[in-house]
């Protein structure tokens, strides 16, 4: 995965900066977005530069229509405490903002997947500025009558979707695919964004909880992806309802640190360690040598991403590239997403599987063959892995 690091000034840095890049986007799309790919930045900068300021419409509209106009329909009207409105406008600020931060994830883990760049702060620019109809259209929440104007948001999926190639370099003729499959993932944070700000805030039955789509079924069928198992995609989505909630914290780092063998096969490890991301997972690595070949073998416990394998699952992903040099290949098997890469001239390669749709235990590194990788992934007990959160 390339993080492109830089010092550069980031535009969206000034208040008219930020202004110029919002018309830029909005109205000539296509000319800004190479603009966007080349800029040197951070995630971070993205994050406080576009989205912190941008995000903050939404909540401060709804709040201050909330508490002027109120609520109503065919003759009943509502207007909620001052109390409330401020929790709710700040809850929800920051979980958008968290909401950006995930989708920008899952942008980067798709990418490769559709023969893209996996590239984290490219991530973020598509995400965060593909984003903008969406952040200017939560204007009309200042007049709550007017509220349903804020599908014109919905022109984010355009914008997102004319940044694909140029910003995570997918190739055009995979570029709808995923996009459709970038914003089905987007579509299950925003509802657990929605239970989270809901019952943080003390509201129940909001028609953006998952737990109110009582009986999700049927098959969707997407270009170039092929069929998305409905009952399954609603199953992924109370996974990380429930993740998000807290009834499945993630693992201490410390217990996956004691899945890792002192060696396998002719490798010794050489190399440990861990680290926790709160309720967002955690992971622990090591690094194994052998003579002049080394790769690592990482242990990641996706905690409140975990639904995200099990979309996977249920979209039936696949995918199988093969040229002179080696393969790539990505497939369900048994139920679990399993990931296979290998180039014959460096010798290196990766082999990655998912375990109960929670864990991933991947291998990545120089080795003999793609063999002794898997050799390294099944070293791993995945039932005794599994009954760590069991």
């Amino acid at each position: 995965m390339i993080d492109t690091i830089g010092n550069g000034p980031s535009t969206g840095g000034t208040s008219a900066g930020l202004v110029d890049r919002v018309k830029a986007i909005l109205f000539k799309p296509k000319q800004e977005w190479p603009v966007i790919a080349a800029e040197p930045t951070t995630p971070g900068d993205v994050i406080t530069r576009y989205v912190v300021p941008l995000a903050a419409i939404g909540p401060v509209c709804a709040l201050i229509g909330g508490q002027v106009f109120g609520y109503g329909a065919f003759g009943f009207s509502f207007r909620p405490s001052l109390v409330f409105s401020i929790s709710h406008a700040i809850v929800s600020y920051v979980m958008t903002i968290v909401g950006v931060v995930i989708v920008a994830l899952i942008a980067d883990y798709l990418a490769p997947k559709f023969d893209g760049e996996s590239n984290r702060t490219a991530a973020f620019k598509l995400v965060a500025y593909g984003a903008t109809a969406s952040f200017v259209a939560a204007v009309f929440q200042l007049f709550p009558p007017l509220a349903v104007l804020g599908i014109l948001g919905l022109y984010s999926f355009y914008l997102f979707y004319t940044g694909v190639c140029p910003v995570m370099r997918v190739p055009q003729d995979k570029a709808v695919s995923y996009t459709v499959v970038t914003f089905l993932a987007a579509i299950v944070v925003l509802l657990v964004v929605g239970v989270v700000t809901s019952t943080i805030t003390g509201i129940f039955g909001s028609p953006y909880r998952p737990g109110g789509i009582a009986a999700a079924s049927g098959t969707l069928h997407v270009p170039g992806v092929g069929s998305v198992d409905m009952a399954k995609m609603q199953a992924a989505s109370r996974q990380m309802e429930d993740a998000a909630n807290g009834k499945h914290p993630a693992v201490d780092p410390a217990k996956l640190q004691g899945f890792l063998p002192a060696s396998i096969g002719g490798y010794q490890r050489t190399a440990l360690e861990s680290s926790a991301l709160g309720p967002m997972g955690s992971e622990a690595e090591g690094t194994y040598t052998s003579g002049d070949k080394s790769f690592r073998l990482k242990i990641t416990d996706m905690a409140a991403l975990g639904g995200l394998t099990a979309m996977g699952t249920a979209m039936g992903m696949s995918q199988s590239k093969q040229d002179a040099d080696g393969y790539e290949r990505t497939s369900t098997v048994n139920g679990q997403l399993q990931t296979e890469e290998w180039h014959n001239a460096a010798h290196n390669g990766k082999f990655g599987v998912a375990v109960g749709n929670r864990f991933m235990v991947e291998a990545e590194g120089q080795a003999g063959s793609i063999d002794e990788l898997k050799q390294a992934v099944a070293a791993v007990d995945p039932g005794q892995l599994q009954a760590v959160v069991s």
